[in-house]
């Protein structure tokens, strides 16, 4: 089998397949292979976490924008693919004062909207919250459920003529004359694609996408483990009101709650060690603010890859900084025909398509506004439509497992 398309996306994550969207609706043919199921890297094994841009206001006021103004964008477009739940930064005794302060003065700043809570307040949302509580801060935050979000693109990629390929590992790529002439695919999908662009938007795999075509991509993989427990009176996310470290983060689902995460570097994003002590500190450091998840029965635990970009990790000087996305075009590196997208968060995914899919068009002549951020996600309102769709594309991920209809 021998196909030809316009552009090739390598990856079928959230980035991968908003670009698939984003480009078929700018009228381009696209073609997506993912080596598993849709959303079975870093997507779909993340805490599913929401962000107000609250976590980055201090520290990052570009990552914080980003967040909050792609927080709204998907409360419009993306339905049952997210669930609103707010969220609280709590403050316990003997965290910093000063650093709850100003990260709402930096909120308030940008423009994302707070409400100071005393402990009393606080525990009106979440009764069960620490006896050492101090006071609160409401935010926009929710959760993702990024299954349904990755088929609901890939689906809606569909729709205006895109092909998407799970289960299609791409096995080597030939390079002629500075560019890409065609790409081997293995798995269900036995054949060569000739592309006039491939975008590789592998996540946590882009360097070795890239190693393909005889590109360096620097990643610098970090692992985290999620928690899953039997939880059902959650509502808002919390998160600890600190200097981000392990285990600050809860987030609320039907009847769980998923409780994260660590961050330690790993060399190799298929072959890393799940340590028991990841999971132990998590729960240990949640507990601090929701005691009772100390002997809430696990439901499953699971660890995700972040792909992280090393040029710009080694520039920070501690953990929590915004992850930050990078367009690269690898002409530079030879490659004329060749983007990489790395880095970023689940909750910019449609953000980094859109600017990923303003290069390619730029490069291939293509005079085309981005659509995605007032048309609604194919689907978005129909949980049982959405649920049918992730089935069609195998994209089940253990993030939102027990909200997905099996």
């Amino acid at each position: 089998m021998t196909e030809s398309t316009t552009v090739l996306v390598v990856g079928g994550g959230a980035t991968g397949t908003g670009i698939a969207r984003d480009l078929s609706l700018r009228g381009v043919d696209v073609t997506l292979v993912e080596r598993g199921g849709l959303s079975s890297g870093t997507s779909g094994r993340s805490h599913g976490l929401l962000h107000s841009g609250a976590r980055y206001a201090e520290t990052d006021r570009t990552g914080a924008e980003e967040c909050i103004e792609e927080n709204e964008v998907l409360r419009s477009i993306a339905g049952e693919c997210i669930r609103d739940t707010g969220g609280l930064f709590v403050q316990l005794e003997g965290d910093d004062a000063e650093y709850f302060q100003k990260k709402r003065a930096a909120c308030e700043e940008i423009g994302i909207e707070t409400e100071l809570l005393d402990a009393d307040e606080a525990r009106d949302h979440v009764p069960e919250l620490s006896p050492d509580l101090k006071r609160a801060m409401w935010v926009p935050d929710g959760a993702i459920y990024p299954s349904r979000l990755g088929a609901a693109n890939a689906a809606d990629a569909e729709e205006h003529n895109a092909t998407i390929h799970p289960h299609a590992p791409l096995e080597a790529v030939t390079v002629e004359d500075g560019r890409i002439s065609e790409a081997r695919l293995g798995g269900d999908v036995a054949g060569t694609i000739e592309p006039e662009h491939v975008v590789n938007a592998a996540g946590a795999w882009a360097g070795q996408v890239a190693a393909l075509a005889g590109v360096d991509v620097n990643m610098a993989p970090s692992r985290g483990v999620m928690v899953s427990v039997e939880y059902g009176d959650l509502e808002p996310v919390l998160n600890r009101c600190r200097d981000p470290d392990d285990g600050d983060i809860v987030v609320p689902h039907d009847d769980e709650a998923v409780l994260g995460t660590t961050s330690v570097t790993v060399s190799d994003p298929d072959d890393y060690e799940k340590a028991e002590w990841e999971v132990e500190k998590s729960i240990e450091e949640c507990a601090d603010m929701l005691p009772l998840v100390t002997d809430a029965p696990t439901v499953r635990q699971w660890w995700g890859v972040r792909p992280l970009y090393a040029p710009d990790e080694g520039k920070k000087d501690r953990r929590g900084i915004s992850r930050g996305y990078f367009t690269l075009d690898h002409a530079e590196d030879g490659v004329e025909n060749f983007t990489s997208i790395v880095g970023g968060k689940l909750t910019t995914y449609r953000l980094m398509a859109e600017k990923t899919a303003d290069h390619v068009c730029e490069k291939l002549g293509v005079d085309a506004d981005c659509e995605t951020a007032t048309r609604p996600l194919l689907g978005a309102e129909d949980g049982d439509r959405l649920d049918e769709l992730v089935e069609r594309y195998d994209g089940q991920g253990p993030t939102d497992m027990d909200v997905v209809a099996q």
